[in-house]
């Protein structure tokens, strides 16, 4: 299995994963043109892509799944009430094929199995996913709301997740936001900061997971240095950390 975050954060999104015969992607938050030229770089085709899945309906995951499909002919995998509202907020388009999965469930794409769990973030049916090639599982668990008890489920079973970390919570204090969106995101729907991803690995993560990658960091109100400063603080060396990126693709990251 092999994984590469093409982007991460609130700017924009998309995971891709390769596993067993099948290459997917996990959200469309970046543009056409900057998932084809990074997919690319690692020579990979876009257009050899065996699904697009969406996550949940906030514009820096959904904004180019259109995109997707009509310049690239992605079939895109998305849940009614997802698709539902993330049309009404962003110009989604004409979609020619879209095949509807639902929260909490699993599906197959070829001998590979998406597992959906929903998520209690401020989205119309969000869901985060465990992908099972038959040898491997890697969660992407990002967008959380809070560190919910069903992640301490799916976490010992995991070889690899990306995890959600996006805030500190000093910075996020000491930040420009107004009050309301630092409510909101320290909130039980909002995200989960350093300290509660930490805490969650050091926890929940089992002898078999070989590395985390951390996901979706606040540009005002963290750094990666930071990120993994507090991780390593938390867990000591017991697995390898890596964080990705808000504006460039992570080097492959294999099981």
């Amino acid at each position: 299995m092999e994984v590469i975050a093409l982007q991460s954060g609130s700017s924009g999104n998309c995971i891709f994963v390769e596993a067993g015969d099948r290459q997917l992607l996990f959200d469309a938050g970046i543009s056409g043109v900057q998932a084809e030229s990074r997919l690319a770089a690692h020579g990979r085709d876009i257009r050899d892509i065996d699904a697009l899945i969406i996550s949940h309906d906030h514009r820096d995951h959904a904004v180019s799944m259109g995109i997707y499909q009509r310049k690239y002919g992605l079939p895109i995998y998305i849940t009614r009430a997802t698709l539902a509202v993330a049309s009404e907020k962003i110009k989604v388009g004409r979609l020619n094929d879209v095949r509807h999965f639902e929260a909490g469930s699993t599906f197959a794409l070829g001998d590979v199995q998406i597992q959906t769990i929903p998520t209690p973030h401020d989205a119309a049916d969000g869901v985060v996913f465990v992908i099972d090639d038959g040898h491997h599982k890697v969660g992407i668990l990002t967008d959380l709301g809070h560190a919910f008890d069903e992640l301490d489920e799916i976490l010992p079973q995991l070889d690899a997740v990306f995890i959600e970390s996006n805030h500190d919570l000093e910075m996020l204090a000491g930040s420009f936001y107004p009050e309301s969106l630092k409510a909101r995101i320290r909130g039980s729907k909002g995200h989960i900061s350093n300290h509660d991803a930490a805490e969650l690995l050091r926890r929940s993560a089992s002898e078999k997971l070989q590395w985390a990658c951390l996901a979706h960091l606040s540009e005002e109100s963290n750094t990666p240095e930071l990120a993994i400063e507090t991780h390593r603080k938390v867990l000591g060396d017991r697995f390898p950390v890596y964080c990705a990126s808000r504006d460039s693709a992570t080097p492959p990251l294999r099981l």
